[in-house]
């Protein structure tokens, strides 16, 4: 396992940020709840968050075992504020991602896609799988 330095997946997330106007903070996390690298706004704990993403992650794994659907790609919730998106990065991360309300999920969710795979990427080697 090497050394990770988390300013080109900062980058990554940002420059999703820039192209995608709807979207207002990401972080990737660790399967166990760590914060691999963030770009939340000021007033956001990343301690909060991450352990936040990893439950939702393990109890939306537990219901996809439990119901026969796979391996989990992606989670949601919607509040009257926006949405929180949370899609798998390779197999020991997940891309949480903070969403204005107004966002076209389908174009959204391609985007985040996207972004999700090159952080993959860019994780392989640096984290060993869960």
């Amino acid at each position: 396992m090497t050394k990770l330095n988390p300013q080109p997946l900062i980058d990554r997330m940002k420059t999703l940020q820039q192209s995608v106007q709807e979207v207002e903070a990401t972080a990737v996390i660790s399967v166990d709840g760590l914060i691999i690298a963030s770009a939340l706004p000021a007033g956001l704990s990343e301690d909060r968050i991450s352990a936040m993403s990893a439950a939702m992650l393990s109890l939306g794994e537990q219901i996809n075992r439990e119901m026969g659907l796979g391996p989990l790609e992606q989670l949601y919730t919607r509040g009257s504020n926006g949405y929180i998106i949370l899609l798998a990065v390779g197999g020991s991360a997940v891309l949480t991602t903070l969403v204005k309300p107004e966002a076209k999920l389908g174009v959204l969710l391609l985007e985040l896609r996207k972004t999700a795979d090159d952080l993959a990427g860019m994780l392989d080697g640096a984290i060993p799988p869960a």
